[in-house]
C-alpha cells in the first residue's frame, strides 16, 4: 500500500514537470495572413482556421472559395460542407450531371463548363418528371411563343414564362423584331411620337465632365419610353430618379433625362394634378416647383406652417417630425420613414445624438471624413427620399407638409442658378439622394463605377415668421450641394460630409434698433467728449483750439464711443440670452455665425476703444508731477566740524528724510490698488462658467440646464450668447466685489487711500500733486502737533490728545477736517514751480545725480529745499501775488467734472471729500479696469472659444501692465520728488 502511493505521488510530480515544460515552451501568436482569392484552384479557404487547404480527390473550389464541388464530369456522393465531399465519375453513356450535382445523366446535347446539360435558346432543360423521378436522358424543351400561350424561357432556362405585355402588344410575339424599338427590355412601336434624340449622358459638373452612362444608355430610353406610351408608375418614378441623378439639370437643347421628363409633363396635362399641386402631375413624380422667376421667395416666404412651437409650458412642442418616402432606383416605391436614426447623416453617430437634429430650437453641426471604400460598400445603388413635415392642426388631425430643396449643383440651361445670392433667381425641387455610385460605370454595371457622386453637404435651415408669438414657422429648407468623385484607389480615397440644422429670422428689425441706439448714444458720446475736452483745456491754462486738442478729444470721444459699443453689445447679449432661454411660446431665435458678424464687429471696437483709453489713463498717470511737502522745522541746534578750519561750529539740526522716504514709498504701494481683487475675479468666473456649467447656457438649443449629459449631442456655441454670459458674471462679481470692498472691507479691514491721508499728517508731509498744467490735487498733512519726528512716547501722547481733541484739528482750514483738495491754479503759480522743478530734475533725476560732481548734487539739494519751501510759503499764503482761496464745487461742476471759475489772480482749492486724488491711481479708474479686462476677456473667448485660456491671457495682462505701472510710477516718482528709486519697494 505505501508502495502503490509512493508511486502515485511520483506520477503527479511527473505530470506537473511536464505540464510546467509545456507552459515555459515559447508560444506565437501569429501566422501567415492568407485571403480566398489567393488560394490554388483545388484549395478552398477554411473559415476557421482562416487559412487555405487542400481539396479532396476530384475536386476544385466553388465560385465563393469557401468550399469544395466536384470536377465536372463527377457526381457527388456526400457532402457535409467544406472538404467532406465524395465525388464519384459518371460513367461514359452518362457524361452530363443534373443542376444539383448528386445525378448523373445523358444530355440530349453539349454540356456547359461545369459540366451540367446545355440547351438552345427558348428552350427550357427538363431533368425529371413532374413527380420528381429522374429521366435518364434530359430533354429540351421549346416554349411556346404561339399567340396561345405567348411563353419564353425564363433567365434561369428552368422553366417557361409568359413574354414581357410590351412584346405582346407591340408585335403580337415574343420578339421585338424591326420597325419596333427594343430597349431596357421592353418592346415599343416605331409609330409614336416620342422624341427620337435621347442623351444617356451623366454629367458631372464638379470635374468638368459627362460620359455615356451604363445605367442611362440601358434603363432611359425604356423608362421614358414606359411612362409616356403606358404612363407606367414605377417607370415615372425610374424617369423622375434619373432626372435627380443629373442634378435635376435642364438644358433646352439636349433630350436627356430631365429634358424628358419635362417633356412628358408638359404633354400630360390632361391628365390632372396630384392634391391640388400644380407642380405634381399625376403618374408622375413630383421633382420641380416650376422655373418662373420670384417662385422660391413664395414658396419659402408665404405660407406659415400651420401649427405652434413652444419650448416650455404645458403644451411644449419641440420635435421636428420629418418623414419620406423612399425609392429605389428602378422607381419602386420602399417605405414611409422617419428622419431619425440617420437616414440623411453619412457620419455614423449614436441614436441620441443624430435624433438630436430634429429637436426645435437646437442648432445642429455634424463632419466628419468617411473612406470611398465605405461608401461604395454602403451605398451600392442610389435611395431617393421626398421629405415631408408631419404636423397635427387644431382638430388633431396628421397632415404633411411638402419640403422644398435648393440643389446647389441644379444647372438651368447651363447656368447654377441656385448657387446666386438672390433668392427670386432660385428653382427648388423635391427629391433628393445621398450616394449615386450607379450612374458613374461606363460599360458595365456589375464593374467600380468610375465616379460617384455623394452629398457632402446637407443644410436643413428653418426660418421664424416675423412678429410671431406662437411659434410659427415658414416650411423648412433643405439645401444639398453635392461633389463629384473621381474613383482612383478606393482604399486610399476618403471625402468629407457634413449635416447641418440652422434657425433664422429676420433681423432687420433688431437692426435698426441697434442703429437707433448707436446714434443716440453716439450722439451723447460727442457731447460728453466735447465737455471733457472743455475740463482739459481750461485745467491745462491753454484757451487755443490746435491739434493736441483735436486729438485729445478724439481720445476722450474714443473712451465714450467705448462706452457705447459696451452699452449696446452687452444689452444685446442679455437680450438674446434671456429672450431665447426664457420663452415659452417661440417668438425669437438666436442670429446665425453669419449673422453675428456685425455683433462681433461691435464687441473688437469696443474693445479696441476701451484699449485706447486705458493707455491713455495709463500714460497720464505715470506722468503727473508730484512733490512731497516737509513741514517738520529744526528742534535746535548742534556743533558741527569745520571741513578744512580745524573748529567747530553751532548748526542747525537736520530734518530726517526716512518719513519723505516712508511716505513717497507708501504712494508708490497704493498706485496699483483696485477695488477688486483681479485674481478672485478671473478665477470665480472661470469656476462659474466651467465648474458649475454656466456656459451650458451659451449653446445653441433650447435648455436652461446648467449641466449636460455625456451621451447627449452638444450643440455648438453662440457667440453672442458666450459674450452676454461672460458680461453678466463678470460685472456682477466685480460689482459684488467692489460693494463688499466699500461696505465691508474698507470699514472693518483696511481702507489704503484714508490710511495715506492719514500717515501723511502723522509724518508731517502734504503731497501736491499735477495731472495737469494747471490742476491737481493737494493733500493736507501738515501736523496738528507741530512736529512728527518724535519718539513713542510722544508720539503715543498726541495721538490720545488728537482723540480726546485736546488739540486743533488736522484741516487746512482752521476748526475743519477737510485734507483732500482739489486744486486751480494760476498761471503765475504754475510759472514759479516750472522754475523750480526745473533745477530739481535736471541731469534726469536722482539716480543720476548721485553719481554726479558734488556741485550739482548740492544745487539739486538746494533746489528741493527752494521748492518745498515755496510749496509750504504758498499753503501758508505767504505770496500775496500767488494767493489761492477755498471754496466748495457746484453741483453741475461736480457732475460735469470740470470747473466754471478760472484761477485768474489766485488759485482756487476745492474742497474734496471724496478724495479724488485716486483718479490719477487705479483705485479711481475701476470701471475702465473692469471693462478693459472684461473687454479683453471676452475678445480673447470670441477669437478661440475658450474660457479657460481667456482667463489665463486676461490674468498675465493684468499682471504685466501692473508692472508696468509700478515700474515707471516709480521712476516718475524718483525722478518728480528727489527720491532714491532703491528705496521705492
Amino acid at each position: 500500500m505505501a508502495a502503490w502511493s509512493t508511486l502515485n505521488a511520483a506520477g503527479v510530480t511527473l505530470f506537473l514537470l511536464l505540464v510546467l515544460l509545456r507552459v515555459s515552451q515559447a508560444q506565437t501568436f501569429f501566422f501567415p495572413f492568407r485571403q480566398p482569392e489567393t488560394c490554388g484552384h483545388n484549395q478552398y479557404f477554411d473559415i476557421s482556421a482562416l487559412s487555405c487547404v487542400a481539396c479532396g480527390a476530384n475536386q476544385r473550389q466553388d465560385a465563393r472559395g469557401t468550399v469544395c464541388v466536384c470536377l465536372p464530369g463527377f457526381q457527388m456522393i456526400s457532402n457535409n460542407g467544406g472538404p467532406d465531399i465524395i465525388c464519384k465519375k459518371c460513367p461514359e453513356n452518362m457524361k452530363g450531371v443534373t443542376e444539383d450535382g448528386w445525378n448523373c445523366i445523358s444530355c440530349p446535347g453539349g454540356l456547359t463548363a461545369e459540366g451540367k446539360c446545355h440547351c438552345p435558346t427558348g428552350h427550357i432543360l427538363v431533368e425529371r418528371d413532374v413527380n420528381g423521378t429522374l429521366l435518364s436522358e434530359a430533354t429540351c424543351k421549346l416554349c411556346e411563343e404561339s399567340e396561345n400561350s405567348f411563353t419564353i424561357a425564363n433567365a434561369l432556362g428552368n422553366r417557361c414564362v409568359q413574354c414581357e405585355p410590351t412584346f405582346i402588344n407591340t408585335s403580337r410575339s415574343c420578339v421585338c423584331s424591326e420597325p419596333n424599338i427594343l430597349t431596357g427590355g421592353l418592346c415599343f412601336s416605331s409609330t409614336g411620337n416620342f422624341p427620337p434624340r435621347m442623351i444617356s449622358a451623366a454629367r458631372y459638373g464638379d470635374l468638368g465632365m459627362s460620359f455615356t452612362s451604363e445605367w442611362f444608355a440601358e434603363y432611359l430610353q425604356s423608362s421614358a419610353a414606359a411612362c409616356w406610351v403606358y404612363a407606367n408608375l414605377t417607370s415615372c418614378q425610374a424617369l423622375g430618379n434619373m432626372c435627380v441623378m443629373n442634378m435635376n439639370s435642364y438644358d433646352s437643347t439636349t433630350f436627356d433625362a430631365c429634358r424628358l421628363f419635362q417633356f412628358i409633363f408638359e404633354n400630360t396635362a390632361g391628365l390632372g394634378t396630384v392634391h391640388s399641386v400644380s407642380f405634381w402631375r399625376q403618374n408622375l413624380p413630383w421633382l420641380f416647383y416650376g422655373d418662373q422667376l420670384g417662385l422660391a421667395p413664395q414658396v419659402l416666404s408665404t405660407t406659415p406652417l400651420p401649427t405652434n412651437f413652444s419650448f416650455k409650458g404645458e403644451n411644449q412642442y419641440t420635435k421636428l417630425k420629418f418623414v419620406a418616402a423612399s425609392y429605389d432606383v428602378r422607381g419602386n416605391f420602399l417605405k414611409w420613414q422617419t428622419l431619425e436614426g440617420g437616414v440623411l447623416q453619412l457620419c455614423p453617430d449614436t441614436e441620441t445624438r443624430l435624433n438630436a437634429a430634429y429637436s426645435f430650437g437646437t442648432t445642429y453641426q455634424q463632419n466628419c471624413e468617411i473612406p470611398i471604400s465605405k461608401i461604395l460598400t454602403d451605398f451600392p445603388t442610389p435611395t431617393f427620399y421626398d421629405v415631408y413635415l408631419e404636423y397635427t392642426d387644431e382638430n388633431q388631425h396628421q397632415y404633411i407638409w411638402a419640403v422644398p430643396v435648393l440643389n446647389l449643383n441644379l444647372q438651368h440651361n447651363k447656368i447654377f442658378v441656385n448657387q446666386d445670392s438672390s433668392s427670386g433667381k432660385w428653382l427648388l425641387t423635391r427629391r433628393i439622394f445621398l450616394v449615386d455610385a450607379l450612374s458613374g460605370r461606363e460599360n458595365d454595371l456589375g464593374s467600380q463605377p468610375r465616379l460617384i457622386r455623394v452629398a457632402t453637404q446637407i443644410s436643413l435651415s428653418i426660418r421664424l415668421v416675423p412678429n410671431t408669438k406662437n411659434g410659427n414657422i415658414y416650411p423648412p429648407l433643405i439645401t444639398i450641394a453635392y461633389s463629384d468623385i473621381d474613383i482612383k484607389d478606393p482604399n486610399s480615397q476618403s471625402v468629407k460630409v457634413s449635416f447641418s440644422v440652422t434657425y433664422e429670422m429676420d433681423q432687420g428689425e433688431a437692426h435698426v434698433q441697434t442703429d437707433i441706439a448707436l446714434g443716440v448714444l453716439g450722439g451723447l458720446a460727442v457731447l460728453l467728449s466735447l465737455l471733457k475736452t472743455a475740463g482739459w483745456k481750461r485745467r491745462i491754462g491753454s484757451p487755443m483750439i490746435d491739434l493736441q486738442t483735436v486729438m485729445k478729444f478724439l481720445v476722450y470721444y474714443a473712451g465714450d464711443l467705448a462706452n457705447v459699443f459696451f452699452i449696446i453689445t452687452v444689452g444685446t447679449g442679455l437680450y438674446w440670452l434671456i429672450f431665447f432661454k426664457a420663452q415659452k411660446s417661440v417668438s425669437v431665435l438666436l442670429p446665425m455665425p453669419a449673422q453675428e458678424e456685425r455683433f462681433v464687429t461691435y464687441v473688437g471696437c469696443a474693445f479696441a476703444l476701451k484699449a485706447l483709453q486705458f493707455l491713455h489713463k495709463l500714460i497720464s498717470q505715470i506722468t503727473i508731477d508730484i512733490f512731497f511737502i516737509d513741514w517738520e522745522r529744526p528742534k535746535g541746534k548742534v556743533l558741527k566740524a569745520v571741513e578744512g578750519e580745524g573748529g567747530v561750529r553751532s548748526a542747525t539740526v537736520p530734518v530726517s528724510i526716512w518719513r519723505t522716504y516712508f511716505v513717497a514709498n507708501e504712494w508708490n504701494e497704493i498706485q496699483t490698488v483696485r477695488k477688486i481683487n483681479p485674481l478672485f475675479q478671473v478665477l470665480t468666473v472661470l469656476f462659474l462658467l466651467e465648474v458649475v456649467g454656466f456656459k451650458n447656457l451659451a449653446l445653441m438649443d433650447s435648455s436652461s440646464s446648467l449641466s449636460r449629459s455625456p451621451p447627449s449631442y452638444i450643440a455648438p456655441y453662440s457667440r453672442i450668447l458666450r459674450y452676454a454670459l461672460s458680461t453678466a458674471l463678470w460685472l456682477v462679481i466685480g460689482i459684488i466685489q467692489i460693494v463688499f470692498f466699500a461696505v465691508f472691507y474698507e470699514r472693518f479691514v483696511e481702507d489704503k487711500i484714508r490710511q495715506f491721508v492719514d500717515l501723511c499728517c502723522m509724518s508731517n508731509i502734504s503731497v501736491f500733486l499735477l495731472s495737469h498744467r494747471c490742476f491737481g490735487y493737494y493733500i493736507h498733512g501738515r501736523s496738528v502737533h507741530g512736529h512728527a519726528d518724535t519718539n513713542m512716547e510722544e508720539m503715543n501722547m498726541n495721538l490720545k490728545r488728537e482723540a480726546e481733541n485736546l488739540c486743533s484739528q488736522r484741516g487746512l482750514i482752521p476748526n475743519t477736517d477737510g485734507q483732500t483738495f482739489q486744486i486751480a491754479i494760476s498761471s503765475q503759480m504754475r510759472q514759479q514751480y516750472d522754475r523750480i522743478h526745473e533745477t530739481l530734475t535736471r541731469k534726469n533725476g536722482p539716480a543720476r545725480l548721485l553719481s554726479s560732481s558734488g556741485s550739482t548734487f548740492e544745487q539739486s539739494i538746494k533746489a528741493y529745499h527752494t521748492m518745498n519751501k515755496f510749496l509750504g510759503s504758498f499753503i501758508d499764503h505767504v505770496h500775496k501775488e500767488m494767493d489761492y482761496f477755498i471754496k466748495d464745487k457746484l453741483l453741475l461742476e461736480r457732475i460735469l467734472g470740470m470747473e466754471f471759475m478760472e484761477p485768474m489772480e489766485k488759485s482756487i482749492f476745492y474742497n474734496d471729500e471724496s478724495y479724488s486724488f485716486s483718479s490719477v491711481l487705479y483705485y479711481g479708474n475701476e470701471a475702465t479696469l473692469l471693462i478693459y479686462d472684461l473687454m479683453f476677456f471676452c475678445v480673447v473667448d470670441l477669437a478661440c472659444q475658450n474660457f479657460i485660456l481667456a482667463s489665463f491671457l486676461t490674468y498675465l495682462q493684468q499682471e504685466i501692465f501692473r508692472f508696468i505701472r509700478n515700474t515707471v510710477g516709480q521712476k516718475n516718482l524718483a525722478s518728480k520728488t528727489l527720491v532714491d528709486q532703491r528705496f521705492l519697494i
